[in-house]
């Protein structure tokens, strides 16, 4: 079967790879365990990282797809049967197989009134459901989101749905930024053509926001903007993945503003990913404007490079495994 290599910075190639083998009952301290077969899949931006090459963790085969629907292929325990249609999310975002070993908990139902890529939105929308469930009562309250790629789109959604009252999304890219209206910012900032703290100065008629999410992370990240754009007494939510050392950040200026900060990762499967299903099957988040491409698996490699690139607009882009085509 295939599998993926990341085998230089920026590059990907197809291998083949023995396939996975289910043990008769599963391992201690496992409730059950199921062969996954992804059949749809989309790019993240902590992805790129494996992508583009770097030293802080192992680059393995199978690095970096994470974000996946498929089907439950074979199984040694109880909570799925063979058939049955899952969102799977494999360990440290291993899951470039065609087929591979998951601990049944790692998964949860896909919903079946609305478009497969849209419950695909799940995982990513879940991560941000998680991490603003840190965040006391969001009712009437003033946020400001850096990055306004994938999770700051979502970000968007989410915090039009938990009853924000101005949600500014800012980023360089204004492509990005005409979408921003649609996931349910209520107004928005290019920061590659105006100062994005006396912009939001003005939108909140010379305020700041009582929250500031960073969500940009990796190498770009842009924590001593938040730290700028939060006021006296607000609070930082640093989403973006960081990297090892932010050796420039300006933490003494955070600490005189007496801002409290907030950090996100590892979302809980029995909760916050299928509340985040339940909110799109439900329509109350339309995650359909952000999916912007779609790519069959033979063409992943131009998949990375225009997300990697933010090029054409691309926000959420789909890949399809082979099984694709026979679901």
């Amino acid at each position: 079967m295939l599998a993926g290599d990341m085998y230089a910075p920026g590059k990907i190639r197809l291998i083949d790879v023995p396939e996975p083998v289910l043990a008769a009952t599963p391992p201690d301290g496992c409730s059950g365990q199921i062969i996954f077969q992804p059949e749809t899949t989309c790019l993240c931006g902590s992805d790129l990282p494996y992508f583009n090459g770097w030293d802080e963790w192992p680059i393995e085969v199978g690095h970096s797809l994470h974000e996946m629907i498929g089907t439950v292929i074979a199984t040694n325990g109880h909570r799925w049967k063979v058939g049955d249609r899952v969102l799977a999310v494999p360990v440290a975002q291993q899951g470039f197989f065609e087929r591979y070993v998951l601990n049944e908990n790692q998964a949860i139902s896909v919903a079946t009134n609305i478009p497969e890529e849209q419950a695909l939105m799940a995982q990513p929308l879940g991560t941000a459901i998680f991490a603003l469930k840190k965040l006391p009562n969001l009712l009437d309250v003033d946020v400001a989101i850096v990055g306004q790629g994938p999770m700051g789109q979502l970000m968007n959604a989410a915090l039009r749905n938990m009853g924000a009252r101005q949600i500014i999304g800012i980023d360089l890219l204004q492509s990005r930024l005409n979408v921003s209206p649609r996931m349910g910012a209520t107004a928005t900032v290019c920061n590659a053509t105006r100062e994005p703290v006396a912009a939001v100065r003005q939108i909140l008629d010379g305020n700041l926001p009582e929250i500031v999410i960073e969500c940009v992370g990796h190498a770009d990240q842009q924590l001593n903007l938040c730290i700028d754009l939060c006021r006296q007494g607000g609070r930082l939510l640093s989403f973006g993945v960081p990297p090892a050392r932010i050796n420039d950040l300006r933490w003494r200026d955070l600490f005189f503003k007496n801002v409290t900060v907030h950090t996100s990762v590892g979302p809980d499967f029995c909760r916050d990913f299928p509340l985040a299903m339940q909110w799109i099957s439900e329509g109350r988040v339309d995650v359909s404007p952000i999916i912007t491409h779609r790519f069959p698996l033979a063409r992943v490699q131009e998949a990375f490079e225009l997300f990697r690139d933010r090029r054409e607009g691309a926000i959420k882009v789909i890949v399809e495994f082979p099984a694709k085509s026979l679901s």
